[in-house]
C-alpha cells in the first residue's frame, strides 16, 4: 500500500513537471495544426466565420499556376542547395580536421559564426553587398536571383561542417594506417574510407537540409519578395502571401499541408536511396 502511494506521488510530481510542455505543445503546436487541417476545408479571410467549403481548396491546387512556379522555384534552389552545400561542408570539415593546421579551433569558430547571425540582420547586410557590385544586378536579374540566394546560403554552413567534423573525429584511424601500408592514394582513402564512414551523417544532414530547404522564407522575402517575375517565389513564400496578403486562410492551410506531405515523400525517398549506415 505504502510503495502504490509512493508511486502515485511520483507519477503526479511528473506530472506537475511535465505540464508546462505539455500545455505548450496543445497551445503552440498540435492546436494550431489541427485547426490549419480543418481550415483548410473551408473559405477563410481571418475575420469572418470559416465557411466550409469540402474539397474545393484541393482541386484549385491542380489549376494555380503560380503553385507550379513556386513548387519549381523550391525545388531547384533545393537541387543546388543540397548538392552544393553537402559538398562544401564535407570539404571544409576534412580541411579543419587536419591536424597540422594551426588556429583551427578559431577558423572552426569563425566558419560557426554565420549561423548565429539573426537571418534578417545578415540578409539586409547581403543586400548592401550586391548593391555595391553594380555589374551584374544579382537580386534584380530574374536568371541571378536565385543562384544568388544559393551562394548566400552556402554561408551559413556552420552546423552541417560541424556534424560532419564530428563524424570524422569518429573514424578508427586504423583504416587509415590500414590504407597508408597498402599505398592507397587520398581519393581512394577517401572514396572508400571517409565517404562510407560519413554515410549516416551524410543521411542526417540530408534530411534536415530537405526540411529547411522547403521552408525556405525569410531571406527571399526580405532581399526579394518573390521577384524578380517570381523568379524567387519559393513555396513558403506564397503561403505567406496567400494567408497574409490575400487573406485566403483556407487556400493557405491546404498548400501548407501539401507541403507537409512533399517533405514527407522527399524525406522517405532519401532514406530509400542514400545508405543509413555502413559502419
Amino acid at each position: 500500500m505504502v510503495n502504490r502511494r509512493s508511486k502515485l506521488d511520483k507519477f503526479q510530481t511528473s506530472l506537475f513537471f511535465i505540464f508546462p510542455w505539455f500545455f505548450g505543445f496543445l497551445c503552440f503546436f498540435l492546436g494550431p495544426l489541427l485547426a490549419s487541417l480543418c481550415l483548410s476545408f473551408t473559405n477563410y479571410d481571418g475575420l469572418n466565420i470559416p465557411d466550409f467549403i469540402g474539397l474545393t481548396n484541393y482541386s484549385r491546387l491542380f489549376t494555380d499556376g503560380s503553385l507550379y512556379t513556386s513548387l519549381r522555384v523550391t525545388l531547384s534552389f533545393a537541387i543546388m542547395n543540397l548538392s552544393l552545400g553537402t559538398i562544401v561542408a564535407i570539404a571544409l570539415a576534412i580541411l579543419l580536421n587536419q591536424e597540422d593546421i594551426k588556429g583551427s579551433s578559431f577558423f572552426r569558430t569563425l566558419f560557426y559564426i554565420p549561423t548565429i547571425i539573426p537571418i534578417v540582420a545578415s540578409s539586409v547586410t547581403w543586400i548592401w553587398l550586391f548593391k555595391k557590385i553594380h555589374t551584374p544586378s544579382f537580386l534584380s536579374d530574374e536568371n541571378l536571383a536565385l543562384p544568388a540566394l544559393v551562394i548566400i546560403s552556402l554561408w551559413s554552413l556552420g552546423n552541417p561542417m560541424l556534424i560532419y567534423l564530428a563524424g570524422l573525429k569518429n573514424i578508427p584511424t586504423y583504416l587509415y594506417e590500414s590504407a597508408d601500408i597498402d599505398s592507397a592514394s587520398e581519393w581512394q582513402k577517401f572514396w572508400h574510407i571517409t565517404l562510407p564512414s560519413l554515410s549516416p551523417v551524410i543521411l542526417f544532414n540530408v534530411v534536415i537540409g530537405i526540411i529547411q530547404v522547403f521552408q525556405y522564407f525569410v531571406p527571399a522575402y526580405v532581399m526579394t519578395s518573390g521577384g524578380p517575375k517570381n523568379a524567387t517565389l519559393f513555396y513558403s513564400l506564397y503561403i505567406y502571401q496567400k494567408a497574409f496578403e490575400d487573406f485566403e486562410m483556407g487556400y493557405a492551410s491546404a498548400l501548407a499541408w501539401v507541403l507537409f506531405l512533399i517533405i514527407t515523400g522527399f524525406t522517405y525517398l532519401a532514406f530509400r536511396i542514400l545508405p543509413k549506415s555502413k559502419h
